[in-house]
């Protein structure tokens, strides 16, 4: 069977890269994936797959049935791009201005949109079903729970997960995998500095939200440093501070926006509520307030040590023993937690990076690109690894 899905595959290869590049010059943000969508559901229908559109606004959700009964593997690929703008010169780069998949979600569709060709070519020795789920709004964290709230974990109830993500760090004919933990939560989380504005020459009549927030910043970094276990993965980052409106003029409040990583669930319970505690402390010394908005948080990407160790099996079948690599957890997150809560599964890293040709660039960089040999390896794994299951 092995050889048999390498020739598939590897006539494949044309139609992935193919379809990844129509989807690079096209990249849509978080629920706008319409394009995209309409193209996978296309495909999934040329195939005789039962295909479900709207799920999460943009998501497309397929089912094919097997010839007999068994477990349901969900696979799933996430589709949307980052505001980000592409580099210009490539022969397939973003004719959307300010918008680049610059994260290899256009790859994921493409492996995703394979696999299911794949899987349906052996509709009928199936036993069991399986999920192509093509999920919205990744890179804003936000697709994922729609889905789940709108049953895509049920209906038939799904026994195991497998995703995969191009990753450009690890050269490509490399496959990262690791049990446990792999990716971090993360929390986006605000807080609204408020004081009392004013003159900026009369400071002393009013209470200055900027400086409260300067003083909140520093000593907020003191609880990763100093109330954290140093041999935990904790990352407390603000990326933006905004308020005010003239150079001379002490606003009324000022709000800082950041992000908190953990592996670990009380740690990051935790460190929430010192943010709260902390953040209320330093404003109320300085004679101010400050409120803490926690936006929207996601639990650590967790995976499971039977389902890893048949992905790592299938994955040195590919590769080679010797290239496929115990990972490290990535101080990145991915909601695609959500489904791993609620079924085993196995989210891996497939290497995507060519030092030769000079694909280094990181994620979420406008230079970002993918090695497209990593698009077959990836998409014979996946097809593997549920065939274990549905074999």
């Amino acid at each position: 069977m092995a050889d048999e899905m390498a020739s598939e595959v590897e006539g494949l290869k044309d139609e992935m890269v193919a379809l990844r590049r129509d989807l690079h010059r096209h990249p849509e943000l978080a629920f706008q994936e319409r394009r995209t969508a309409g193209t996978v559901a296309s495909r999934l229908e040329e195939l005789g797959i039962s295909v479900r559109t709207g799920v999460a606004e943009t998501g497309v959700v397929g089912l094919l049935q097997g010839g007999a009964p068994g477990p349901t593997v969900m696979i799933r690929a996430d589709i949307d791009a980052l505001p980000v703008q592409e580099v210009p010169g490539r022969p397939y780069s973003s004719v959307e201005e300010g918008k680049m998949h610059a994260c290899g979600h256009d790859g994921h569709t493409a492996i995703l949109v394979a696999v299911a060709k794949l899987l349906a070519g052996r509709k009928g020795s199936l036993k069991g079903r399986v999920k192509l789920v093509f999920q919205p709004a990744e890179e804003t964290m936000s697709g994922a729970q729609p889905m789940v709230e709108e049953g895509v974990m049920e209906n038939p109830k799904v026994d195991r997960v497998l995703v995969c993500h191009l990753w450009s760090p690890l050269e490509v004919g490399t496959v990262g995998v690791r049990s446990g933990p792999i990716f971090v939560s993360t929390d986006e989380i605000r807080v609204l500095v408020k004081g009392k504005g004013g003159h900026g020459g009369l400071p002393h009549l009013s209470v200055d939200p900027v400086v409260i927030a300067a003083h909140t910043i520093v000593a907020l970094q003191s609880i990763v440093s100093r109330e954290v276990d140093a041999s935990q993965r904790v990352v407390l980052s603000f990326g933006r501070i905004s308020g005010g409106t003239q150079f001379n003029i002490i606003p009324d409040e000022v709000r800082l926006e950041g992000n908190l990583r953990t592996l670990d669930e009380e740690v990051r319970s935790f460190v929430m509520k010192r943010v709260a505690e902390v953040a209320g402390s330093v404003a109320a010394a300085m004679r101010g307030r400050a409120e803490l908005v926690h936006v929207r948080g996601i639990p650590p990407v967790v995976n499971d040590r039977e389902v890893t160790e048949v992905v790592a099996a299938v994955a040195g079948r590919v590769v080679g023993k010797e290239n496929v690599i115990q990972v490290e957890p990535v101080a990145v997150g991915d909601d695609a937690a959500l489904f791993l809560e609620r079924a085993p599964g196995c989210y891996f890293l497939v290497g995507a990076g060519n030092k030769e040709r000079g694909i280094t660039a990181p994620h979420h960089n406008p230079e970002f690109d993918i090695d497209e040999a990593a698009l077959p390896i990836a998409a014979r794994i996946l097809a593997e690894a549920a065939l274990h299951y549905l074999s």
